[in-house]
C-alpha cells in the first residue's frame, strides 16, 4: 500500500486538472473526490461549500490528490514528478514519453528542453498549464527497476545545499535506505559535495533529490506529502521528528526544517470525515487527534 501521497494544491480547477492527468497518462483513473461541507465552513473557505474538496487519481498505480482551494500557494519546481519510460520494459518507451510529453507542454513550458543529455539519451523537464512539474526521462533499466513515477525533491534557494542532510533525515524518521547519490565536483561550477542527484526509500517508496544553486523558488504547501498513520502513537512520533515551523501547524499540516509540508493523518480518515462534525473539529486542530475527530 502506498502510504505517502503526494498533494498538490490548485486553485479551484482540482477537478479539471485530474480528469487531464488521467486523460494523457497511461492506466490513470479517478479513485475517489471528497467535498467540502455545505455549512459551518470558516469564512476563508465560505465559497467553497459544497465543492470539489479533494481529488483522489491514479497515475500508472501510483496515487495522487488534488486539493481543491484558492490562490493561496502555487505550485513550483522544488517538488516535481520523474516520470520513468523502462525501454527495457516498454519497446515503444520513447514514442510514449513524446506522446505524453506533446500532451503536458501544451499550455505549459520546458525547464529543459527534450533532448539528449549526458544523463539520459532522451529527457526534458516541463512546467504543465497547472504550474505542477514533471520530469520525463528514458532509462534502459540498467540501474535496476524504478517505479513509473518518483518525487523528486530540489533543495535551492535558502536550503541550497541541504539536500544530503535531508537524505538522512527523512531515512531516519522513517527508516530507509539511500539507494545512489553522486556529488558535484569542484569544477563543475557548483558548490562540491553538493548533491547532484540521490535517490532513496522511505516506508517502502522512492524517491529522489538534488541541490540546485541557480533557483529563487523552495518549498510551500503547493506539494505536500501526505503520509498514512496506522494509529496516534504513529501520529505523535512522526510530528514530533517533522514539525518545525510551529505557525505551519494545522489541521494536520506541518513544515519540517526544510520547509517541505506534510500531512500526517489516520489511514482511516475518509472514514472518520464522515462523521458529523469532524470537518469542524479538525480546523480547530493542530497535531490530528483521532479520539476528538
Amino acid at each position: 500500500m502506498q502510504r505517502i501521497i503526494p498533494n498538490i494544491w490548485f486553485d479551484r480547477n482540482a477537478a479539471e486538472a485530474a480528469d487531464f492527468y488521467t486523460a494523457v497518462f497511461p492506466d490513470a483513473r479517478v479513485l475517489d473526490t471528497q467535498y467540502y461541507p455545505t455549512e459551518g465552513l470558516p469564512d476563508f473557505q465560505a465559497g467553497l461549500a459544497g465543492e470539489v474538496l479533494t481529488v483522489d487519481f491514479e497515475l500508472a498505480g501510483y496515487r495522487l490528490t488534488a486539493i481543491n482551494a484558492g490562490a493561496e500557494f502555487t505550485v513550483n519546481p522544488s517538488v516535481s514528478f520523474m516520470v520513468l519510460f523502462d525501454s527495457s520494459r516498454d519497446p515503444q518507451a520513447r514514442s510514449h514519453l513524446d506522446e505524453l510529453w506533446a500532451a503536458l507542454v501544451e499550455g505549459g513550458r520546458a525547464l529543459m528542453p527534450l533532448q539528449a543529455y549526458d544523463f539520459s539519451p532522451h529527457f526534458g523537464w516541463i512546467e504543465d498549464k497547472y504550474s505542477v512539474s514533471w520530469q520525463l526521462m528514458l532509462t534502459d533499466g540498467s540501474a535496476g527497476p524504478r517505479p513509473f513515477i518518483v518525487p523528486s525533491i530540489m533543495f535551492g534557494s535558502s536550503v541550497q545545499g541541504r539536500a544530503k542532510e535531508a537524505i538522512d533525515y527523512y531515512t531516519g524518521v522513517f527508516g530507509g535506505t539511500i539507494e545512489t547519490a553522486t556529488f558535484y565536483p569542484a569544477e563543475a561550477g557548483a558548490v562540491a559535495g553538493e548533491v547532484n542527484f540521490a535517490e532513496f526509500r522511505i516506508l517502502d517508496q522512492w524517491f529522489a533529490a538534488m541541490d540546485s544553486a541557480d533557483q529563487q523558488f523552495t518549498f510551500n504547501c503547493g506539494v505536500s506529502l501526505l503520509v498514512k498513520c496506522a494509529d496516534q502513537g504513529e501520529i505523535d512520533r512522526y510530528w514530533d521528528r517533522l514539525s518545525a515551523v510551529p505557525e505551519a501547524e494545522a489541521c494536520g499540516w506541518c513544515a519540517d526544517r526544510f520547509g517541505l509540508s506534510w500531512q500526517l493523518v489516520p489511514a482511516n480518515m475518509a472514514e472518520l470525515m464522515t462523521r458529523l462534525g469532524a470537518y469542524q473539529r479538525m480546523l480547530a486542530m493542530k497535531k490530528l487527534v483521532i479520539a476528538d475527530l
